[in-house]
């Protein structure tokens, strides 16, 4: 009875977890778009304000 629920609850979990992977997937996306267009003002930041 007790494997018989287990293996019943299996597929909605594992689809749970593949929700949750794809979601932090797509989030550590866009924090790496956030650092590159951080990265990219500064650096344009620091070509204005060369002394030469």
């Amino acid at each position: 009875m007790r494997s018989k629920i287990l293996h019943w609850l299996s597929a909605p979990a594992a689809l749970l977890v593949l929700m949750f992977a794809l979601t932090a997937c797509n989030t550590m996306e866009g924090v790496g778009e956030d650092v590159s267009a951080a990265g990219r003002g500064l650096d344009k930041s620091a070509e204005r304000h060369k002394p030469y």
